[in-house]
């Protein structure tokens, strides 16, 4: 078997177990909304979207791209699923496979071409594990300037959601950071030293989680994206709490008339104890919560 259908049939496997383990956490009917796996809803929002271009698409060139960027579990399927019922948005979640190989963007050039040839007046892409890269994404040449959605989650919360879906899969990844593996997406715009700081050996799965949750979410400020006006931080938290505030915000960043069916699903779960995540990562999430909460749209 050659090298490249072997790595192939090793990630499917990944995936089908990775799957299994969120189907007996969080239950099949979550796994099968999240994942959009209703084959009726599909096909009325594709009919959907196929009336609009026919009666109000723009042309080539005219769509305004908007990035959905952050972290894994954090709330953006939510988000997607939200405006997706729009007929005037197109979707490219990261399982559009004309535009990503294995959640990561295949290239700009492809990247330019899926927006360029659009009809819709936005399209949403969502490439959360090249969300380091948001500031080259909005400088690429569109023909309607681009806009970035930084979504982040309470840090315990997103760490629960993470090792129930992924198991320790941000600890693998930290372990192979430190060793020097920076070919892996979660090494993205992150420092090796900083990683290698911590005792990897003896840290837990939920620890590492939070870990990575604070190591990504930095990068909000650390690339000067707080700096920017054509980017907007938006809060999970807000968005449970407040919908129609929320969705309102996010409407008018990105220039998209407000629709409840926006946040008709929106539900918030239940209220959890704080994870035993070790005191050194504890201090540091918390400043970055502050940090966070204190940006004035969607704190």
């Amino acid at each position: 078997m050659a090298h490249d259908e072997l790595s192939a049939l090793r990630y499917t496997a990944r995936r089908v177990l990775r799957h299994a383990r969120w189907a007996r956490t969080e239950g099949v009917r979550r796994l099968i909304a999240e994942d959009r796996l209703y084959p009726a809803e599909r096909l009325r929002t594709a009919a959907a979207k196929r009336r609009w271009r026919s009666r109000h698409g723009v042309a080539p060139g005219q769509a305004r791209p908007v990035f959905l960027v952050g972290l894994q579990r954090s709330g953006t399927n939510m988000l997607v699923r939200g405006l997706d019922a729009a007929p005037e948005v197109e979707v490219r979640n990261e399982n559009d496979r004309e535009l990503f190989h294995r959640f990561r963007l295949r290239g700009d050039d492809v990247l330019l071409d899926v927006i360029g040839r659009s009809r819709h007046r936005i399209v949403l892409v969502k490439p959360l594990c090249d969300s380091h890269r948001v500031a080259g994404l909005l400088a690429l040449p569109t023909g309607v300037p681009g806009r970035a959605l930084w979504m982040w989650r309470d840090a315990d919360d997103r760490a629960r959601s993470e090792v129930a879906k992924f198991g320790d899969a941000s600890l693998r990844a930290l372990r192979a950071i430190a060793a020097g593996d920076t070919g892996i997406w979660q090494a993205g715009g992150l420092d090796p030293a900083l990683v290698s700081a911590f005792d990897l050996d003896v840290m837990d799965p939920h620890t590492a989680a939070a870990l990575f949750w604070y190591l990504r979410n930095r990068l909000y400020f650390s690339l000067g994206l707080d700096q920017r006006a054509d980017v907007q931080l938006l809060s999970y938290g807000s968005l449970l709490a407040d919908p129609v505030a929320a969705a309102h915000r996010v409407c008018t960043f990105i220039g998209l008339p407000f629709r409840p069916s926006f946040v008709a699903d929106v539900a918030a779960g239940p209220s959890r104890s704080p994870l035993p995540i070790d005191p050194r990562v504890r201090a540091l999430c918390d400043e970055l919560t502050a940090r966070l909460a204190g940006v004035a749209v969607g704190g």
